[in-house]
């Protein structure tokens, strides 16, 4: 007798990395006493980092288990004839205290043809920035291979690069062969494709406590780069409260914007999990037989299965996602 799925909070997946930082400690509790912590990965099914649910009847289970269980009650019908018993999604909170690498990412073609993976398509929201914290996507004018390389080789790179400065409430849409880097200062939630493949072309020369420079992968990214890509990544989006505003949609994932003050009956017609990762304030999430409660900076998956739920919340500011 299978257990009725319910609500699904996941025990994060903490990631080190040599450009993190301590706010996902400080600000989300994360329990780590990294002073380099630089990713939360909230929800994944990457090989060797599967996360496992941390509530309910399911406790201790691993998503992909509960995948390979309940196929379309989880994912919905159409995502699961697409998709199969692979998770869609990676649902990360990153917080960088130094500049990212520029890289960029395949696409679905290329990973697949490579890497045997998914391509990385992916978008940010600006949960805090420091004063002058910047992102960089795309470039600063029309770009072509030959110009590309040729500040490659000249190490000027960084004089075709965007440079946006940003703050709270910032979004950007980073498709696969768009290069990008997350600037110091910035902390930030991600939704993506279900992929861990990084193209990084350069790293701002630094290395690490052994003296070694991180690997580039200048040979293979050429060919990812999209330069045709129009400069459309900034991403305008309406802030009603009590509503779901559309931040994103694409054949990857749908992102809105929902600010509430009150309880809200969420009724679910997208033959979809729904995710909602709470940027600021608190929610409890209550269906006919469970109460979970999330605060900012934490994650929860709503199988597809249940149609019906109420968010109560005073106060709270949440990435509503489905595929």
């Amino acid at each position: 007798m299978k257990e009725p799925l319910h609500p699904l909070k996941f025990q994060p997946i903490l990631k080190d990395k040599i450009w993190g930082g301590e706010k996902l400690i400080k600000q989300f509790n994360k329990a780590s006493n990294s002073k380099i912590l630089g990713e939360s990965w909230e929800i994944s099914t990457v090989p060797n980092d599967v996360s496992i649910v941390s509530n309910g009847a399911l406790k201790n289970k691993s998503l992909q288990e509960l995948l390979e269980t309940y196929k379309t009650d989880l994912l919905g019908k159409k995502n699961y004839g697409r998709f199969g018993n692979d998770f869609p999604l990676l649902i990360k909170f990153i917080d960088a205290k130094q500049d990212l690498s520029i890289q960029l990412h395949p696409d679905d073609k290329l990973a697949k043809e490579r890497h045997n993976s998914f391509g990385k398509t992916e978008m940010w929201y600006v949960m805090q920035a420091d004063d002058d914290a910047n992102l960089i996507v795309g470039f600063n004018q029309k770009m072509n291979k030959e110009t590309y390389l040729k500040h490659l080789e000249d190490k000027t790179l960084t004089q075709i690069l965007n440079f946006d400065k940003v703050k709270e409430g910032d979004t950007y849409f980073i498709e696969a062969g768009r290069v990008h880097a997350i600037g110091a200062g910035v902390l930030l939630a991600e939704i993506q494709q279900t992929s861990d493949v990084t193209y990084r072309v350069y790293d701002w020369d630094r290395v690490d406590a052994e003296g070694n420079s991180r690997e580039l992968h200048n040979d293979i990214a050429i060919d990812a780069f999209n330069f045709e890509m129009e400069d459309d990544f900034r991403v305008e989006y309406d802030t009603k409260q009590n509503v779901s505003n559309e931040m994103v949609s694409c054949p990857f994932f749908t992102t809105n914007f929902l600010e509430l003050d009150a309880s809200r009956s969420i009724e679910n017609t997208h033959d979809s999990f729904l995710i909602y990762m709470c940027v600021d304030g608190e929610i409890e999430i209550t269906t006919e037989n469970t109460k979970d409660a999330i605060s900012k900076g934490e994650t929860i998956l709503i199988p597809a299965s249940i149609e019906r739920f109420i968010i109560n919340s005073d106060y709270a500011k949440l990435l509503e996602v489905y595929v």
